[in-house]
């Protein structure tokens, strides 16, 4: 079915226009009113809280100097038996005499190869630390709901039948999925920038309750400003991704079936088999993209040496995610409006 009427014209058809609701406005309501969307969210929240609740029992706690006292008195007794160990190997008879001692039995401990934190039983919650790193943990989990999302948003729509009687309402095709993708994309937004901002709270809460709140670093909020930033741009781009997928696909488990396979197999085949590209690989390039400066890969040396290191960018991780999310959509589109939808 190809539908190529033009929208209502003249002052009755103009009436009638007027009187129409906005498109935007509905699909708003369509995307928000899924059960889907509502019981993932409701799951994805239920999993936070549960999350939190056993870090908060079990990781992580207030020191008191008895704790902090005991836990030096631990870190003194392994480096005293590693270096008990080291003695007794230097001073074994059948070590190989031809062969430098500190590769037969290891080198001389260092001053402050362990930490005093390591022998805690819990972690004092140290904000400078926590933040960030959960910053990006957020980026992920809203990365992955965002392209479950996304996928859901138009695959219902196809699986229902829902798209070829919204055209008979709105027939510019591509209109109707500048908005929706519109909608997606704002959607999207918003979820990562409320998960930044629910963690962010959080692990206020925990470092003044279990932990500490400062001294933080020079830079520090630029810096975490910049990584939340980031996993913005990574929620929305996986949620193009699979706006795309399903789009294409016109079915909402198949593009879950190729995001999966893309990622579980054709990703590690490609690592076995080509190391070089795995600077052109999603994953990759999504660790790229919220890493806190350069991502560095290691490719292995044909002849058995230490080979060379590819150092990804925060921008080479964004081209690179968005490139695909563009071009997937833009194909999409592009049969969208030109093709048959049965």
């Amino acid at each position: 079915m190809t539908t190529d009427l033009a929208p209502p014209t003249g002052p009755y058809g103009a009436a009638a226009a007027s009187r129409r609701p906005s498109l935007a406005r509905a699909e708003v309501r369509r995307i928000t009113s899924r059960r889907f969307v509502r019981v993932l969210l409701l799951v994805a929240l239920a999993g936070y809280a549960l999350f939190v609740g056993i870090a908060a029992a079990t990781e992580f706690g207030r020191t008191t100097p008895d704790q902090v006292a005991a836990a030096e008195g631990r870190l003194d007794e392994a480096v005293a038996q590693q270096e008990r160990a080291r003695q007794l190997c230097l001073a074994d008879p059948g070590r190989p005499r031809d062969v430098p001692p500190e590769q037969v039995c290891g080198p001389e401990t260092p001053a402050g190869a362990f930490r005093v934190s390591d022998f805690l039983d819990r972690q004092p919650f140290v904000l400078a630390d926590q933040l960030p790193d959960g910053a990006a943990g957020a980026a992920g989990v809203t990365a992955v709901l965002a392209f479950l999302l996304g996928a859901t948003y138009v695959g219902a729509e196809w699986s229902s039948r829902a798209m070829v009687a919204l055209l008979f309402w709105e027939p510019r095709r591509v209109r109707v999925m500048a908005v929706k993708l519109g909608v997606l994309v704002a959607g999207a937004a918003l979820l990562a920038v409320v998960a930044q901002l629910l963690w962010w709270g959080t692990a206020a809460v925990m470092a003044s309750r279990l932990g500490t709140t400062g001294p933080l670093p020079s830079g520090f909020y630029p810096d975490l400003l910049g990584r939340q930033g980031r996993a913005v741009v990574l929620t929305v781009l996986t949620s193009l991704l699979g706006f795309g997928l399903s789009n294409l696909v016109r079915n909402t488990g198949a593009a879950l079936g190729v995001g999966f396979l893309w990622l579980a197999f054709v990703e590690n085949v490609v690592r076995s088999l080509r190391p070089s590209w795995q600077q052109w690989l999603l994953s990759d390039n999504a660790a790229a993209l919220m890493s806190d400066g350069a991502y560095r890969i290691q490719l292995p040396d044909s002849g058995g040496g230490r080979g060379r290191e590819l150092a990804l960018s925060n921008l080479h991780g964004g081209l690179v995610l968005g490139g695909v999310a563009a071009v997937i959509v833009g194909v999409g589109v592009l049969l969208f409006a030109r093709r048959d939808l049965h």
